[in-house]
């Protein structure tokens, strides 16, 4: 399944699930569940109600899989509800069950949700860590978008970190041709470079970027998104002083942000909004609109959001003369900046800091707080950041004409390189003053000029006009209509998430039943709880085929009398809902003129309809019935059509209880050696993949502890152990492939030689094997390396016909945890990918090799892994990585 798909796909879905059935039916039911997430949470919640009968008749294995994806969705509500611990708890029961069956997609997918519930706390290492865990994933199953979806994420969350560095590891990745690339794809490509060039105050460059991300996103879904693409289109503008391009789409995120009620997305808007007012000179509602972006985010202040709104109210507060809140906000600003490992905060911090400071007349440290700024400023190539540290500098030097003109004037020169960039007017005004100051009253009046020119530019009528709009518009809104649409979606939201509820139990209790009276029991039960029913009915295929008969029928509280009726009879909606296979619904507007009325029944003016199937068999039909018009929405329709999925295979158990228990007794037992077999290699008995992935996790937690005890010896210590066989290709073209077979048996018999019952040996493939050994030294490792390879060189192997055939490997190994200063550092599996790299060197040096490639005590934590894995000998050269191999003299061969 797709992470995200366009509105054209859904349309088609859309269309066919009226004509469709079972299997084919649950497909599209889960398709439009996964890709509704965003779109439209309520109906995609509802969508899951509707599969999850239809769900049971699957594989019980398939059956997991598919709830663990349900299970993400409900997951992904929670994040953008701003609810992040139940959303992590969630998400990460769905990792476990897409584990459990080796769903990389599955595996994929929640990764990269866990990373944007890292984002929303401020766990920048987290991120990073589960986007890398998505990327392997999606890289383990192919899946040429998600590579290219997450590994545009990473970009986009390094240029956060160090714009610089992001640019020089991802531009050449992205420096392809959009317009070939999948539209979703090419929308995040497009978000990390106008994202980078936002960063790089290329607000022109940034915005075309933008906006064709905005698009890709409102397309396929990504509402979020969308909602962020709109605020950073809008602040691009902002710092382009074009205020009224930047209303403008500040205005459409908040028309998306609203009816979702999502923390993140409400609060950016009311936050960006909130700085474009304050540029237009409206800081009354600029102070409004940012008190409630600032509570809207509260659940969220560990995130980039929040940081930013703390800039904002910073800036406000310097504009309002409270130096002192200023202060207080601007070191919060840089303690969270720090926290989030994000450079760009650093410069604003120290920045703000010197105006609020120089207010408070504490001009030394203003004055070394506004050069840090402008330090960290031309470090980061930021201009936008330089032009401010500069008028803050300016500021602080006012009395000293010259050394004030020296600061404005580079600040304007920096500003002449900054694309579509309008100059603010008071700048312009504040060199005309020091230049008037100093006698030069032609430049003063040329400067003058200017900036009245720049004040008509970026502060016109219709922005101005705009800015008041919009305040009266959000304190009507933040008092009437927004108020009463929460109240409206929160209504909405626990009546469905009520019913949803209901429903779930309903269908546990009715198919745990196996006696058909007590089935009809509970269904007539909870019919009666959820619609309106004057009547309620169930009419049962008889064996034949032909006829029909009344199996259940109350009215009024009172049974219903036997009834048959022949399946070819034109005049009964019950027979016609069999043969059609298809739910009917009848509207009556006269109780006199109710058809086909069964005899001894009351006139109804409501009728529903619907066939009880399994699969493509049809055991009956069910009808509910109500005296008051119009009785059965979509809301109604649904939960009949999921009473009847329940009941039917309810009452299809029930006719087959005694079938059905051995069978499922044989199922049983059939699952439990399929569990075995699956998890266990079939040529060499050795465990698999799949059994690895399985207990790896619980090692790793395991070494961990002992880490944060403080005690971490030997015992807390793994070893990776990647062990291939030399020229096996060799032995089955030259020997045929049961040669081989008895080569990989023998293998498996050898390494059993060398480690302990306790160590994990796992064929990884083809040749390969992985093994885990625990509670082994770092220190002698290497020893262990060495017993593997004169294990398989020391003596020939054996084949079916008798002849000896001498053979060699090459190893790879690393330690875990590959950092003992940092435990966390890396993941196991980017130690896995460490060991793999010493079976490269082994390989491509000579083979009949061990080698490991260890961290010094001067590694930088840093990006190690990726330093690592791309510049290996750098690391080597500069001491912060050795290599340890069993090659001696023999040239050694890095990637």
């Amino acid at each position: 399944m797709d992470l995200f798909a366009l509105d054209e796909e859904l349309a088609q879905w859309e269309a066919g699930l009226p004509y469709s059935e079972g299997a084919q039916r649950l497909q599209l039911l889960s398709q439009l569940a996964w890709h509704l997430r965003q779109r439209d949470g309520v109906r995609s919640a509802q969508l899951v109600v509707e599969a999850t009968p239809l769900a049971l008749l699957l594989p019980a294995a398939e059956r997991r899989v598919l709830a663990a994806r349900w299970e993400l969705i409900k997951a992904e509500a929670s994040w953008l509800g701003g609810d992040l611990d139940a959303a992590s708890a969630i998400a990460e029961r769905a990792m476990l069950e897409f584990a459990r069956h080796n769903d990389r997609l599955g595996a994929a997918d929640t990764h990269s949700l866990l990373a944007w519930i890292a984002v929303d706390r401020g766990d920048s290492a987290g991120c990073e860590n589960e986007l890398a865990l998505a990327i392997a994933d999606a890289r383990a199953s192919g899946d040429a978008m998600r590579i290219d979806i997450f590994e545009s994420l990473a970009a986009l969350f390094s240029v956060f970190r160090n714009a610089p560095a992001a640019n020089e590891r991802w531009s050449k990745r992205f420096a392809i041709e959009l317009a070939h690339q999948h539209p979703v794809v090419a929308g995040w490509i497009s978000d990390y470079l106008g994202t980078a060039a936002f960063q790089a105050a290329e607000f022109g460059r940034a915005i075309s970027h933008l906006i064709a991300a905005f698009e890709a996103a409102l397309m396929s879904g990504q509402v979020r998104r969308a909602v962020i693409l709109a605020t950073n289109i809008g602040n691009a503008f902002t710092r382009l002083n074009a205020h009224d391009a930047a209303l403008e789409w500040m205005q459409r995120g908040l028309e998306l942000a609203r009816p979702t009620g999502w923390p993140m997305c409400v609060g950016l808007t009311q936050m960006q909004s909130a700085e474009t007012l304050r540029h237009l000179g409206q800081r009354p509602a600029a102070k409004a609109l940012l008190r409630d972006a600032l509570q809207m985010l509260a659940p969220l202040s560990g995130s980039r959001a929040f940081v930013m709104a703390l800039e904002y109210q910073g800036d406000l507060a310097l504009d309002l003369g409270d130096y002192d809140a200023a202060l207080a906000s601007f070191r919060e600003l840089e303690q969270r900046g720090h926290a989030l490992a994000q450079s760009d905060f650093h410069s604003c911090a120290r920045r703000g800091q010197a105006h609020a400071l120089a207010g408070l007349g504490r001009m030394e440290e203003a004055q070394a707080a506004a050069m840090s700024a402008l330090a960290l400023a031309r470090e980061l190539s930021d201009p936008f950041s330089q032009i401010a540290a500069l008028r803050v500098l300016a500021d602080i030097h006012a009395g000293n004409a010259m050394s004030v003109l020296q600061y404005l004037r580079e600040a304007l020169m920096i500003a002449a390189t900054i694309d579509g960039y309008i100059v603010p007017g008071e700048l312009l005004d504040s060199v005309a003053r020091e230049y008037a100051a100093v006698g030069d009253f032609a430049r003063a009046y040329e400067f003058s000029v200017q900036a009245n020119a720049a004040r008509d530019r970026s502060n016109s009528q219709e922005a101005t006009n705009r800015a008041i709009a919009m305040q009266v518009q959000h304190q009507t809104e933040r008092d009437r209509e927004l108020a009463a649409a929460e109240a409206q979606r929160a209504e909405v939201l626990a009546q469905t998430s009520a019913t949803l509820s209901h429903l779930s139990a309903i269908g546990q209790e009715i198919t745990a039943q196996l006696d058909a009276s007590a089935v009809f029991r509970a269904l007539d039960r909870h019919v009666h709880s959820l619609l309106d029913s004057t009547h309620f009915s169930i009419f049962l295929l008889e064996p034949d085929g032909d006829f029909l008969h009344c199996a259940f029928g109350v009215e009024m509280g009172l049974p219903l009398p036997p009834m048959r009726i022949a399946l070819s009879d034109p005049s009964f909606n019950t027979a016609r809902c069999v043969r059609e296979r298809d739910e009917i619904l009848i509207e009556i507007e006269d109780k006199s003129d109710t058809p086909n009325l069964i005899p001894g029944t009351l006139p109804t003016l409501s009728l529903l309809f619907a066939p009880l199937m399994i699969g493509e068999r049809v055991l009956g039909v069910m009808t509910v019935q109500s005296m008051l018009p119009r009785a059965y929405g979509e809301r109604e329709r649904l939960i009949f059509r999921t009473l009847c999925a329940y009941g039917a295979i309810a009452l299809d158990n029930a006719a087959a209880q005694a079938q059905l228990l051995e069978k499922n007794l044989e199922l049983e037992r059939a699952y439990k050696a399929l569990e075995e077999v699956s998890l266990t290699d079939q040529l060499t008995g050795l465990r698999n993949r799949r059994f690895f992935l399985q207990h790896v996790e619980s090692d790793v937690a395991l070494s961990l502890r002992g880490y944060d005890g403080g005690e971490a010896g030997a015992d807390s210590d793994l070893v990776f152990y990647m062990v291939d066989l030399d020229h096996f290709k060799e032995v089955n073209d030259r020997h045929g492939h049961a040669a081989g077979d008895s080569v990989l048996v023998q293998m498996k018999d050898r390494l059993r030689e060398v480690f302990r019952e306790s160590d994990y040996l796992v064929r990884w493939g083809g040749e390969e094997f992985l093994v885990l050994a625990r509670a082994t030294g770092r220190n002698g490792a290497h020893v262990v390396a060495e017993r593997i390879r004169q294990a398989v060189s020391a003596r020939d192997f054996v084949l079916p016909d008798g002849t000896p055939l001498a053979r060699s490997c090459s190893i790879g190994f690393a330690c875990y945890p590959f950092l003992p200063a940092h435990p966390r550092l890396m993941s196991w599996s980017q130690v896995v990918e460490l060991a793999d790299l010493g079976l490269y060197i082994s390989k491509h040096s000579g083979r009949d090799a061990w080698t490991a490639v260890h961290a010094t005590g001067s590694a930088q934590p840093e990006e190690l892994f990726a330093r690592l894995v791309h510049q290996l000998d750098d690391c080597v050269e500069r001491g912060e990585a050795h290599i340890v191999t069993s090659l001696g003299e023999r040239t050694i061969i890095t990637p």
